[in-house]
């Protein structure tokens, strides 16, 4: 099988062509007509000049009482040598013929004039001699009746000016279309400048020199920059989600994998009962996981869709700390209603929870608190408070950006308050951090209902 390609059509081709093309036609036609107005125009003047000269004939005749009843005065002050003239009645039947048109033997010229005289003048006709002639109309009145004279012109010498005239036009018409053409390129490159600026910018994009594309473009364009620049926001936005998405998920798993290894270690748990606790913790792992996968393809909003019951899961990952940090024999209190519910999804509130909570098993001296409620406000307040150092004025606000700590003297990856923040914006709610009753560091989360 024979695979044909088609050549690739290029937008500024097509533009050129279409645009000569229109010059092109309406040119031609401005030539057309401009040589039409020229020939009526030659044919008003030649019949203005013959009516200008009927009045003195005339005037003349009828001074000298030469004009009888009859038309026999035609023949006797006719001027062949000036005029070629056939004299028809109103039924247009050559009633009298000039002594040059007779000579010429022009002898139908009424009857052949009849057949095109309903025409848009000039009238031009071929004669019986066998030439061509422009024919001049003139409806006069001699002695109470009525004649339509017919005055010839030899057409070689008006053809001969009408041609001459035709030239010059068409020549001025391609002097016309050279320049239109010389203008039609300049315009398109300069009008083009603006794609091939874009295409350099997207080019500088792909190859990571610039994030975005630049706003002065003509306002035919702005559309097309914006919707460009919108869609690279969202794919940047969509590969940050991924790689915090991925950075939260090592970060929470690595909790959960302390809690496996202190329960392996732990020689006071039977294998039955080490197992199980084992299990429970790959179950939130692997909720872990689905959460972390799910919230990188949609965002955080996409997530706060049901409620959740705060006090099982702060339970739970107490029990899971408390043995990642058994060493500290840390008094732990929670004052949470049974009913009291999370307004949002479980995912959400096992990562506020299990960041705050940690630091917290983390840093304190002994003592970690966690409580629950509503607020007056119809709010959902969270707060998470230990008798720890407490987190200094000063950075209390940079500590909920990634990769910024508070205690560098321990490892980690600087990212859990991030999260929790992250999380918080997504509900419209507030991360604040202040001195705990407890005289360490106090997190408070407000979440608007």
């Amino acid at each position: 099988m024979q695979i044909r390609f088609k050549p690739k059509q290029r937008l500024l081709t097509r533009m050129f062509l279409t645009s000569l093309s229109i010059i092109a036609l309406v040119g031609f036609g401005l030539a057309w007509l401009v040589n039409l107005l020229y020939a009526q125009n030659s044919y008003n003047e030649e019949t203005a000049e013959l009516i200008a000269e009927i009045p003195k004939v005339a005037a003349e005749l009828r001074e000298h009482d030469l004009i009888p009843e009859t038309s026999e005065w035609l023949d006797e002050n006719n001027t062949p040598e000036k005029y070629i003239i056939a004299s028809c009645n109103e039924e247009f039947k050559q009633v009298w013929t000039s002594s040059l048109a007779v000579d010429r033997g022009l002898f139908d010229t009424c009857e052949r004039f009849n057949e095109i005289r309903f025409d848009s003048p000039p009238y031009y006709l071929n004669l019986a001699d066998s030439k061509n002639y422009f024919v001049y109309l003139l409806s006069v009145e001699i002695a109470k009746q009525k004649y339509n004279l017919l005055v010839m012109k030899d057409a070689q010498k008006l053809e001969q000016e009408f041609d001459k005239f035709s030239r010059r036009t068409y020549w001025r018409l391609g002097m016309i279309l050279a320049l239109a053409l010389v203008l039609l390129i300049s315009a398109g490159y300069w009008g083009m400048r603006p794609l091939v600026r874009m295409r350099n910018e997207l080019h500088q994009v792909s190859s990571g020199k610039a994030k975005a594309l630049s706003e002065d473009y003509p306002v035919e364009l702005e559309g097309v920059t914006q919707a460009l620049n919108q869609l690279l926001v969202q794919s940047s936005a969509q590969q940050e989600r991924y790689q915090n998405a991925m950075n939260d998920l090592a970060h929470s798993l690595k909790t959960r994998l302390a809690a496996v290894h202190a329960i392996t270690d732990d020689q006071t748990l039977s294998k039955s009962s080490a197992s199980e606790k084992i299990m429970e913790q790959v179950s939130q792992m692997d909720q872990l996981v689905k959460y972390q996968l799910k919230r990188a393809m949609l965002g955080r909003k996409g997530l706060k869709q049901e409620q959740t019951l705060v006090a099982p899961l702060i339970d739970q990952l107490s029990q899971m700390l408390f043995k990642v940090y058994r060493d500290k024999q840390i008094q732990f209190s929670a004052d949470i209603p049974d009913d009291q519910v999370f307004p949002g999804d479980k995912g959400d509130l096992m990562e506020l929870c299990g960041n705050l909570m940690e630091n917290a098993f983390k840093l304190c001296i002994s003592k970690v608190a966690v409580t629950a409620r509503y607020s007056d406000n119809s709010e959902f307040v969270l707060i998470v408070e230990d008798d720890g150092p407490g987190v200094p004025e000063a950075i209390r606000q940079r500590i909920i950006e990634r990769g910024v700590r508070a205690d560098t003297q321990k490892a980690g990856q600087g990212i859990g308050l991030a999260v929790c923040n992250e999380i918080v914006s997504s509900y419209n709610g507030s991360l604040s951090i202040d001195t705990s009753s407890l005289e360490g560091a106090r997190f408070t989360i407000k979440i608007p209902l």
